[in-house]
């Protein structure tokens, strides 16, 4: 990585990097160009001296095209000055140059500059006298490459001496920056690099300031800022077949062959962004010396990003050993340690014998005969061998001796036997393989002659042999051992053998032969150590014998072999001639008596000079009972001859003259496999002849005697090899050392010293943490698992056994508990602890180890004690928020938190948390208990540590639109019972959450534009708004949340939307051209979660695909949907959105009438997360002269009416002309004819608007009554047919049902819910001035003989406008409707109460009238009037004015003016002329004026109509008090004359096919038989017969008195009861005259009365005034003007309290008044 130098522009004593040595020249050749005019930018003078000129050249050069003119001016200073200024022309590519001279004349800077103008401008050519300063340039940032923390890495920049003088410079640097050097000298315009050097010890953003100072006596500093970065390494050893365990890593080498080196590689990587260097190191092992794995790599740096390759070598010695070791990967620092675990094992061959022995039977003197011997190597390791046998001088001879065995081969041997005497031949031959133990094979044969005929040895006679010398009998002859036999000494046993009886051997079990160690019987031969397996029979001294130099030619050298008869028999001794050999013996043949030694010589006779001599010379003994089998009396007692061997060496070198080299390849170990110590230890070594000479060797035991070596001499032929076995008995665990001299061809210069070591191992096993192992606190019934490493010190596999009390076992156990450890190899054990109670522990376990192997004697009571410290303790846990509220939550979707657990405890915890899920709600249906859980832990499982807190996750998904609760329960996680039970759960918190849908809702809806006359009740009707705020507060069905947000998911142009809703938005019909039919919906978020909104068109739903996809035939359908859509007949703004919760949005909905036809597009509204809704958007447009009723519905329903009443409401249907051209309907009535005829002639159905004619753009009525005859559905089909247009058939259905079974109440509130448009103005369309308090006003049920009020205030909401306002009824309810004040003006901000009143409807009926409010703006309206009536003006001047254009009108003036003046001019009349088109009439008359001088008509101001809907039902007085008697108190009842009942008033507008509602005084003779025979009824069967009707008039009498009658008094009650059921005028005056009559009386009688009867007629008097006023109070005149009183005092206070003047809401004031004296009547004066 390469650093970065920032270079920045200084001053002139500091510029940018310099690579190279800086000259003042290079200096002022940088130029610069104005205007095409190149300049130096700066002349300097430097090394100038006092009172001496200096000149330097200014060069001008014109780069321009042009030829350029300019003229300078001279330097403003006197020491600096040139030529006299001059114009200066220059042409392109030429220059001039001016001499500028400058004279000092102080030793200080000098600076100026020469001015040149063009006539582009002015431009300068700075002049500098400057003296000789100290100036550096350094850089002045430096970027070093990213650095490893306790890495380095460097950079380097120049340092450049740009001043006049030597300058000294010293550095410095702050940590962990370094530079080199840190101090220098530079000469003037030298330079030197500088090294910067980043050793950083903590990682981050380094960032410092070096300083470098330089100069004279005052020092002057320049600073270079230092930019590096510093991370953390992060190392990973990656290794195939990883495995997890304690170690990070394993490399495994497997089973590697002995000798062999195998090489593994292991990738390093680093994962940061730096180099990280690296350090390989072994673990050190003071016991570990025979190191078989080897690293060269100790030292790398693993690049960034990148990966080091490590190769690890693996060198086997001892065949079956285990080997492990561990590398250390540790980065810079030791931050960071990875360690490495090797493992390998060694393999060597495998080779063995197919057989143990080879039978050659008898041969005859003089022959020979050939035997195979198969030899196998099992292993795929090669196997060196060799037979340590003198095929030259033996009877056997193999035809390859030695060799090398491939793996897994088979090789077949010949084995001759040749036999040079008659006798029996037995040699045990032993097979050396190196790397292995050492086998043996029995040879034996037996030898005829003429003469001696021995007997044929078999097998079975070598066992019985070996089973007869473990028992000590061999010793013996055989004849003596028969004797013995047939004397009963001897017995033999069931296998043949020959035993002791047992009275004899004293009942001790005779003594078996077990095949010894091979390696064991090798050693223990008695001659090679002082032990031997089985004394010898017959033994020879020496078994080795060196002649040393003999030169050919002298005296033969002998050696006397002693060979002693250890027998208790004669034995012969035959010596086996070798004639082509220089060593011989004599005798070859001797007999020997018992326990005798008898002497052979053995002469050296060599043949050639400067030559090795070796032979091994074979002799065999034999007792001499056995050279005839005559004498064999049992094959138990034959015993097979003994072999004996001398091995001899000699040399025919002369003195001084250097022996043959030999050529030589010496395979040894280093060390001795390890043993226990005190055991023996045997380890083979391969000497290798690699020369065409013969080797002899010769090991000198005596220099080590510690370790034994056999054979100890011997040779080696050419290309041979001889296997050594060398055997130590280590006693100590030390390492000892051995050196073996091995002497090669008999020259002392040609020793080879073999070095080994052994060591003794006894167990050692390393306990972590010096055998302490520790467990933090834990809860009671939890465990803690810990990893615990023990590590085998050894070089033995050991077995390890742990044990722990029987007590202690339920609280601490590990695994494994037993195991084996292979040599150095280190193991992680998991040691787990489970406290029962509330206490600190103190427990100890105890591991016994023993070595693996079998044959290995372990030391007795060798064990390790581990002291385990634990704690057991109670903890809980709790939760930060024990009650956690989600809030409301989208069903569908979900929403996450996070709970804190608290462990304040000091254990850790293992806990299980659980969940119960409980769903409440307004109408939670019986399955949600059912219903999956809704809250889904991130885990429910954990573990929290000591006095922490842990976060965990949860997720909610609620399902429905219900409440949900959710109680979260925690149990402590014990090992022994995972399955907790439900009782030991502790609730932990509650989490509450609302599953909400996204809630959209039409809060207003308003038209503008043609359709602004609808009103509010019709256009909720059209859009069907009632049923869609139905369906959009229901719970979204499944499918629609099939897609959750608006999608393309469609690829046709029609999508199929499969919506459980369909609705029609109808924007109604209008005229062609006529303005866009608007409709403002105002959407309302009334939930309490944001609602994304979308309307769909069907093109926003279609994907988008390639053209070639695409289906290039469109249906007719998909024509007009794309004719809709390309010219935008339907258009919504905005189509999406989102609202906030209580958040209002306005969407405009619009509908062009430019095609004539029906147009209907299916929009889909999509609530993401929520519902979506299929609106199919239908409009007609109608031709101009066409006549259109709009029906939105071919279906139309009557509210229901309770079958069996008298006075059935009239009931109205509307029509509306879309049209705009008048409307003539008419209704067919055969339908309804034809239903009352099938109901008995009872009129079901009346229509009593026949016919009528509906203006354009409004709306007619038909009124209907329903008159059911039964409780059932009612249905017929009427045709309502349009002159000069289409008739439509429409659906009327009634239902009539039992007032007994659903009451009246019912019905009636069904008619006003039926359409819930908001009561209030929520809506307000662009530039509305004026709203209204409500729209919609609702009598409730009303009796219809009273009137009812309502106050509607009209909100002027303009800040600086007034407007105007009128109200308009239809003419058809102007008698019915009454609004006060019809019209007026509002003032900016004002609101004006208008009082809207009810008048007797006179017949039962639904009323529902829509009141349009014109609104004005009275500045448009004043400006209208204003502008009409100058038009108006304007129109009659142009009228009557003309303009006479005749030129010589003065001459025929005169000849006129008689004619002029007799006649009149023409009337003004309007002329049209039909072939002109319309709108061209004006023209036509006003010939002679131009067009463009006609004035315009204005136009009245367009108005904004408020519509308020008011309903009511009234209902006859009789059914309104049997319906809703409570309420009748509520309304007044205005007194009316006997005549407005009588003249049939009542009945003005019905058919007369009800009976009339009249009074009894009117009553025909009919009518009151009829209520004479009914009230005779009730008189006799309910008043005198019903007993119940008795008892209840009873109790009447018994009641307390209610409160209200107790402000009635008697005489009061008296006359209301007289006088109440007569209502007529005429009754009350007579009664009144009578009464006065009568007081006439009184009066003329008192006269003659007494004083006492005078107090009579006082009181009398005031009774009868009194009544005079009761009667007075109740005239119907009097009733009426109180209501008009309190009516419009009603109507003041609420005008005033509108207007702020009065406070309802007030708290009353209480005044107390004092009490006022009793009145009492002033004593009567007499006189």
């Amino acid at each position: 990585m390469l650093a970065q130098v920032h270079d920045e522009p200084q001053n002139s004593l500091q510029e940018s990097g310099y690579d190279r040595k800086v000259s003042t020249r290079e200096t002022k050749k940088k130029k610069v160009t104005f205007w095409g005019i190149e300049v130096p930018e700066t002349l300097t003078w430097r090394g100038w001296e006092l009172g001496k000129e200096m000149i330097k050249h200014l060069t001008l050069k014109n780069v321009h095209g042009k030829a350029q003119k300019l003229s300078y001016r001279a330097p403003s200073t006197p020491f600096f000055f040139t030529v006299f200024p001059q114009p200066i022309t220059l042409n392109p590519g030429i220059s001039v140059t001016l001499p500028i001279v400058f004279r000092p004349s102080e030793k200080r800077d000098y600076e100026d500059n020469i001015f040149f103008t063009k006539a582009e401008g002015e431009f300068s050519v700075a002049l500098h006298g400057m003296l000789p300063r100290f100036c550096l340039s350094i850089p002045a940032a430096v970027q070093l490459p990213a650095c490893a923390i306790h890495d380095a890495t460097e950079a380097t920049f120049p340092v450049c001496n740009i001043g006049d003088l030597v300058s000294v410079f010293a550095w410095e640097t702050p940590s962990p920056f370094f530079i080199t050097p840190d101090r220098g000298k530079l000469n003037p315009g030298a330079e030197c690099m500088v090294k910067v050097i980043f050793q950083p010890q903590v990682a981050g953003m380094h960032d410092a300031a070096a300083t470098c100072w330089f100069g004279g006596e005052m020092k002057q500093k320049r600073t270079i800022q230092l930019n590096a970065l510093a991370k953390y390494p992060c190392l990973r050893v990656s290794v195939t077949g990883k495995k997890s365990g304690k170690f990070q890593d394993v490399l495994c080498f497997g089973s590697v062959p002995v000798g062999t080196t195998v090489e593994k590689s292991v990738d390093i990587f680093n994962m940061s962004v730096v180099d990280a260097p690296c350090r390989i190191e072994r673990a050190k092992d003071p016991l570990l010396r025979d190191y078989v794995f080897s690293c060269d790599v100790s030292h790398g740096v693993v690049p960034a990003k990148g990966k080091l390759v490590l190769c690890i070598r693996f060198q086997p010695q001892v065949v079956g050993e285990h080997s492990t070791d561990y590398f250390t990967i540790t980065s810079a620092g030791c931050h960071l340690e990875t360690v490495l675990k090797v493992v390998g094992s060694c393999k060597g061959p495998s080779v063995s014998l197919h057989q143990c022995s080879v039978d050659f039977d008898w041969v005859n003197l003089g022959e020979s005969l050939m035997q195979t011997l198969k030899m196998s190597n099992t292993s795929d390791v090669s196997a060196y061998y060799q037979f340590d046998i003198d095929c030259k001088g033996s009877v056997f001879s193999l035809d390859r001796p030695s060799g090398i065995l491939e793996g897994t081969t088979t090789l077949t041997l010949k084995v001759i036997f040749r036999p040079t005497r008659p006798m029996n031949y037995h040699r045990r031959v032993v097979c050396l393989v190196h790397h292995q133990e050492p086998m043996y094979v029995d040879f034996f044969g037996t030898c005829h002659s003429d003469t001696d005929k021995p007997i044929t040895l078999q097998e079975r006679h070598l066992s019985w042999y070996r089973t007869n010398m473990v028992r000590g009998l061999t010793f013996y002859p055989p004849d003596i051992l028969s004797t013995m036999l047939k004397d009963g000494k001897l017995q033999m046993d069931e296998k043949g053998a020959l035993m002791l009886p047992p009275e004899i051997s004293e009942d001790q079990p005779p003594k078996e032969y077990f095949e010894p160690n091979a390696m064991t019987e090798y050693f223990y031969d008695g001659v090679s150590s002082d032990l031997a397996l089985f004394p010898a029979h017959v033994s020879v001294s020496p078994r080795e014998y060196d002649f040393g130099c003999f030169i050919p030619g002298q005296r033969p050298k002998s050696l006397s072999l002693c060979v002693t008869n250890h027998t208790k028999g004669n034995v012969i001794v035959a010596w086996t001639p070798n004639h082509g050999s220089a060593f011989h013996v004599h005798p070859k043949i001797c007999d020997m008596p018992p326990l005798k030694s008898s002497t052979f010589y053995v002469f050296c006779k060599p043949t050639e000079v400067n030559s090795l001599y070796a032979a091994e010379l074979e002799g065999f003994a034999f007792y001499k009972v056995m050279r005839h089998y005559t004498n064999i009396e049992n094959d138990a007692t034959v015993c097979p001859s003994w072999c004996l061997t001398v091995r001899l060496r000699a040399h025919t070198y002369e003195e001084k003259r250097e022996h043959f080299i030999p050529q030589y390849i010496l395979d040894v170990p280093k060390t001795f496999p390890p043993v226990v110590r005190d055991t023996d230890t045997y380890c083979s070594v391969l000497l290798s002849n690699t020369g065409t000479s013969l080797i002899t060797f010769s090991v000198n035991q005596a220099a080590c005697p510690s370790v034994l070596v056999k054979p100890s001499s011997g040779h080696i032929s050419p290309g041979g090899h001889q296997i050594f076995f060398l055997s130590t008995h280590p006693v100590d665990t030390v390492f000892q050392k051995h050196v073996l001299p091995l002497e090669l061809n008999s020259y002392p210069a040609y020793t080879k010293k073999i070095v080994l070591q052994s060591c003794g191992q006894s167990l050692l096993l390393l306990l972590e943490g010096d055998g302490n192992l520790y467990f933090k606190p834990l809860h009671i019934g939890t465990s803690s698992t810990r990893m615990y490493t023990i590590k085998n010190c050894t070089r033995l596999p050991m077995v390890f056994t742990w044990k722990i009390r029987q007590s202690d076992s339920k609280i601490l156990s590990v695994s494994p508990a037993a195991g084996i450890l292979q040599p150095y190899e280190a193991m992680a054990q998991a040691w787990t602890f489970t406290p029962d109670k509330e206490t600190k522990y103190l427990l100890q376990a105890m591991v016994f180890v023993k070595w693996k192997s079998p044959d290995s004697v372990s030391p007795e009571g060798v064990h390790y004690v581990l002291r385990v410290i634990g704690e057991g303790a109670v903890g809980t846990i709790t939760a930060q928020k024990e009650h956690l509220d989600l809030g409301n939550v989208l069903v569908g979707d979900q929403k996450s938190c996070s709970i804190v657990l608290l462990n304040d405890g000091i254990c850790t915890l293992n806990y299980i948390l659980s969940v119960e899920q409980f769903i409440t709600g307004p109408r939670a249906p019986e399955d949600v208990h059912s219903d999956p859980l809704a809250l889904e832990l991130e885990h429910s499982r954990g573990t929290i540590p000591t006095r922490s807190k842990v976060l965990v996750q949860i997720k909610v998904r609620p399902a429905r639109r219900l409440r949900y609760i959710w109680s979260i329960k925690y149990a402590i996680c014990t090992p022994r019972d995972l399955n907790f039970k439900k009782e030991e759960q502790q609730p932990l918190c509650c989490v509450v959450a609302t599953g909400v849908y996204p809630t959209l809702c039409i809060a207003d809806a308003c038209t503008t534009g043609v359709s602004s006359s609808i009103s509010k009740l019709h256009l909720w009707k059209l859009f069907s708004l009632d049923t869609l705020n139905e369906y959009l507060a229901r719970d979204p069905a499944p499918g629609e949340l099939i897609y959750k947000f608006p999608t393309r998911h469609s690829t046709c142009l029609i999508p199929p939307v499969y919506t459980p809703l369909l609705l029609d938005f109808d924007f109604g019909s209008a005229p062609v051209g006529s303005e866009p039919s608007l409709v403002m919906l105002l959407l309302e978020n009334k939930g309490v979660v944001p609602v994304d909104w979308a309307f769909l068109f069907p093109s926003d739903q279609k994907m988008d695909m390639e053209h070639w996809a695409e289906d290039a035939d469109f249906t007719p359908q998909e024509l007009r949907q794309m004719r809709i859509h390309d010219n935008q007949i339907f258009s919504v703004s905005p189509k999406s959105g989102t609202l906030l919760p209580g958040q209002e949005k306005s969407v405009q909905l619009s509908y062009r009438h430019d095609f004539i036809g029906t147009d209907r597009l299916p929009v889909l509204l999509k609530i993401s997360y929520g519902h979506e809704v299929l609106l199919t958007f239908s409009g007609v447009t109608v031709e101009h002269d066409q006549r259109y009723v709009h029906f939105a519905s071919t279906n139309h329903r009557f509210s229901p009416i309770a079958v069996g009443r008298s006075h059935p409401p009239t009931q109205i249907y509307t029509l509306y002309n879309g049209g705009s051209m008048p409307v003539t309907f008419e209704v067919q009535l055969d339908s309804i004819m034809k239903i009352q005829e099938e109901n008995f002639q009872h009129p079901v159905f009346v229509c009593l608007t026949r016919r009528g004619e509906i203006p354009p753009g409004e709306a007619g009525n038909i009124e209907w009554i329903f008159s059911p005859l039964e409780a059932k559905t009612y249905m017929v089909d009427v045709l309502i047919h349009i002159l000069d247009g289409q008739s439509t058939q429409i659906t009327f259905q009634g239902v009539g049902y039992n007032p007994s079974i659903m009451g009246e109440a019912a019905t009636s509130s069904h008619f006003f819910s039926s359409a819930v448009i908001p009561g209030s103005a929520k809506l307000t369309v662009p530039g509305q001035a004026a709203t209204l308090s409500h729209h919609k006003i609702c009598f409730g049920n009303i009796p219809d003989c009273t009137k009812a009020g309502r106050l509607v205030f009209l909100n002027n909401i303009s800040k600086s406008k007034a407007v105007a306002f009128t109200w308009h009824i239809s003419s058809c309810k102007e008698n019915v409707l009454e609004i006060a004040p019809k019209s007026g003006v509002a003032q900016p901000g004002e609101s004006i109460p208008c009082f809207i009143t009810l008048q007797p409807t006179r017949t039962p009926s639904f009323c529902r009238i829509n009141l349009m409010c014109e609104v004005y703006v009275q500045e448009s309206l004043i400006q209208y009037e204003k502008d009409l009536h100058e038009w108006e003006k304007e129109k009659e001047r142009q009228a009557v004015e003309f303009t006479i254009t005749e030129k010589d009108l003065e001459s025929k003036k005169k000849l006129t003016s008689s004619s002029v003046v007799s006649q009149a001019l023409p009337p003004i009349k309007r002329h049209s002329t039909p072939s002109q088109p319309p709108g061209r009439t004006k023209k036509g008359l006003l010939l002679d004026k131009d067009a463009s001088q006609v004035p315009v008509k204005p136009k009245h101001p367009t108005p904004l109509l408020l519509h308020v809907d008011v309903s009511a039902r009234s209902y006859a007085i009789e059914d309104f008090l049997s319906n809703f008697a409570l309420d009748f108190p509520r309304y007044f009842f205005p007194n009316t004359s006997e005549s407005e009942f009588v003249d049939g008033s009542r009945d003005r507008n019905r058919t007369g096919m009800e009976p009339t509602w009249l009074s009894l005084a009117a009553a025909s003779k009919q009518e009151l038989e009829v209520v004479t025979d009914m009230l005779t009824g009730v008189i006799r069967y309910v008043l005198l017969e019903d007993g119940r009707f008795q008892n209840s008039v009873r109790k009447i009498q018994d009641e307390p008195i209610p409160y209200f009658s107790q402000f009635k008094s008697e005489k009061s009650a008296e006359l209301q009861d007289s006088k109440q059921g007569s209502t007529i005028p005429s009754r009350v005056s007579a009664s009144t005259d009578l009464d006065l009559e009568k007081d006439g009386e009184r009066k003329k009688m008192s006269r003659e009365t007494t004083p006492s009867d005078l107090l009579e007629s006082c009181e009398t008097f005031h009774d009868k005034q009194w009544r005079e006023k009761e009667i007075i109070s109740r005239q119907p005149a009097v009733g009426n003007l109180v209501e008009l009183v309190l009516e419009n005092t009603l109507q003041n206070i609420l005008i005033e309290a509108s207007r702020g003047e009065v406070v309802l809401t007030a708290r009353p004031r209480v005044i107390a008044l004092p009490p006022n004296p009793s009145r009492s009547l002033p004593p009567l004066g007499l006189s």
